[in-house]
């Protein structure tokens, strides 16, 4: 038979992102304290757009669609997924930072709270 190749590159990034989901899915609540009513799972995907904005070195703004869900995920779950365990491709920094590039008024999140 012939070699079926399926693969692209990408599988392995979301593999990745599917297992580090699932392993911080219990984590919500340990984040910094404050209630956040998303699971850690469905805030990380409503910030996907996002993601160009956060890799490391970019220089890319927050588009219209990041910054909308900035707002709709709010600061308590924003400061979930700041405080949590690193995500690959992510600069924690620069996330931090999304709040202020959107001009949208959250407090600071408590870095390692």
């Amino acid at each position: 038979m012939g070699r079926v190749s399926t693969m692209k590159v990408g599988r392995g990034e979301v593999v990745m992102w599917l297992v580090f989901l699932v392993l911080m899915g219990s984590m919500v609540e340990q984040g910094v304290g404050q209630a956040c009513t998303s699971t850690f799972f469905s805030a990380l995907v409503q910030l996907i757009p996002c993601r160009p904005s956060v890799a490391p070195f970019s220089p890319i703004p927050p588009s219209e669609a990041c910054c909308s869900a900035i707002r709709a995920l709010g600061q308590p779950c924003l400061c979930v997924l700041v405080n949590g365990p690193p995500i690959t491709g992510v600069d924690r920094s620069m996330a931090m930072q999304l709040p202020g590039k959107c001009t949208i008024n959250f407090e600071p999140c408590n870095v390692g709270a």
